[in-house]
């Protein structure tokens, strides 16, 4: 199961700094609930060959006449309890506080694997200062600037060695996995139903590695894999618990787990921020992705209305825009079996492998007549071209790499999009020295 590390602790510790500076970006999700605009923070790092999700939670308080305060208190339980292992992030210069008590006790009752991270420790002298965050018992105490990066590699270090090994059956990786990913009520589960809900004596459902994700051997109509879905609540879940937050958790584990990815949106409301935050984490883990536009029955529409709503979704997308885009309703079951088809068509994309020699013979034709732009004088010779046989990750082995523009390497993907068809599938464009 993929892991993904929650980042905790009370305000103003430095949560969010440690977040960016483990993720080298920043992906929000955004409610907007009277007027107050929160922010939720998830994104990718790696280390040392390593790759995990990280989730920037809210301080958690109590006692605090904030009502949206209970509501980030709540989400600190789910990314918690939703998480492989946790950093529980303390301030050195403030000490221990009755909310960094409060925290460590909720992380001990949880028995999650977890590192305390003491951070504003910007000399010798202050770093001696996180010696007193051991009354915690929770384990050793990495002494870090956030800021900086001072003793971020130490603790990426300890990290590493916490996680649990991301271990998949022998089953589960013999066929394709698709996942149908959104947000709530666009339609997920009636989509999976939908697909499920005739001949179920050929679909066998196997519990979910997760307790919120139900994974569902989908054998129909020439087609096997596993169908993921990420919809349904867990039964222990109460109505006024965050919602959305389990959402975000839920989709976090479908999109790493996944090969395919199809993006619900609600025709009603368009490609809205958090449907842009989806869309960037399966591009960043490089996944298929599709965008399945559901309740299209319910828009008004003439001739012209399909290609029109499909142009606004490809510039709310841009610079991703070579993606599958397929209009359903799911209520009266028109085009369903077309994502089927299309998710299968995806998968097919990712798997796709160009022999070297005919990936060189065609790109360095290319390179030849339209070469990388000369920088103070140097020019750039591209070499060698080859893929990697996993995935849509193209190795261009050149003199100067550090001078190949990202416009240069847009370039080179829409040839690679020209003459061959990686429809769905996010390109990587990677320049590496030539030795």
């Amino acid at each position: 199961m993929p892991n993904i590390v929650a980042i905790v602790g009370r305000p103003n510790v430095g949560k969010s700094t440690l977040f960016n500076r483990l993720t080298e970006t920043r992906q929000a999700i955004v409610d907007e609930v009277s007027g107050v605009t929160r922010d939720r923070h998830y994104g990718k790092a790696e280390w040392q060959g390593v790759e995990f999700s990280v989730i920037d939670t809210g301080g958690y308080i109590k006692g605090s006449d904030d009502i949206f305060e209970g509501e980030i208190r709540k989400q600190v339980k789910i990314a918690i309890e939703e998480s492989s292992a946790l950093l529980f992030i303390v301030d050195v210069i403030e000490g221990v506080t009755s909310f960094d008590t409060e925290v460590a006790n909720i992380i001990r009752k949880s028995k999650k694997p977890s590192l305390i991270v003491a951070n504003k420790v910007d000399s010798h002298e202050k770093a001696a200062y996180s010696a007193e965050f051991y009354q915690f018992g929770l384990g050793e105490v990495f002494p870090i600037s956030a800021i900086s990066g001072s003793g971020t590699g130490d603790l990426l270090d300890a990290l590493v060695k916490i996680l649990p090994n991301d271990e998949k059956g022998l089953e589960e990786i013999t066929i394709p996995r698709v996942a149908i990913v959104g947000r709530p009520n666009v339609g997920k589960s009636s989509l999976t139903n939908a697909l499920l809900g005739e001949e179920r004596n050929i679909v066998t459902a196997v519990a979910g590695t997760t307790r919120d994700t139900i994974n569902t051997r989908y054998s129909k109509f020439g087609h096997d894999f596993w169908l993921v879905d990420t919809a349904g609540m867990r039964k222990k879940a109460k109505v006024h618990e965050d919602l959305e937050f389990y959402s975000v958790m839920r989709t976090i584990h479908a999109i790493e787990s996944s090969d395919v990815c199809l993006l619900m949106i609600d025709a009603q409301d368009g490609v809205e921020a958090q449907d842009l935050s989806i869309l960037s984490l399966i591009e960043r883990n490089r996944k298929g992705l599709a965008i399945i536009v559901n309740k299209w029955d319910l828009i008004e529409k003439d001739t012209k209305t399909a290609k029109e709503f499909e142009e606004k979704i490809r510039e709310r997308i841009a610079p991703f825009k070579d993606i599958p885009i397929l209009f359903i309703s799911v209520l009266d079951k028109q085009r369903i079996m077309k994502a089927v088809d299309v998710a299968m068509q995806v998968y097919e994309n990712k798997t796709r492998h160009i022999p070297t020699r005919q990936l060189n013979d065609y790109l360095l034709s290319v390179i030849e007549k339209t070469p990388p732009q000369a920088t103070k004088g140097k020019y750039v010779k591209i070499k060698y071209i080859t893929q990697l046989k996993t995935e849509a990750l193209f190795m261009f082995y050149c003199n100067l790499p550090q001078y190949v523009t990202e416009a240069y390497k847009r370039f080179l993907e829409n040839k690679i999009r020209e003459a061959y068809d990686f429809s769905g599938v996010p390109i990587v464009v990677s320049m590496r020295k030539k030795n």
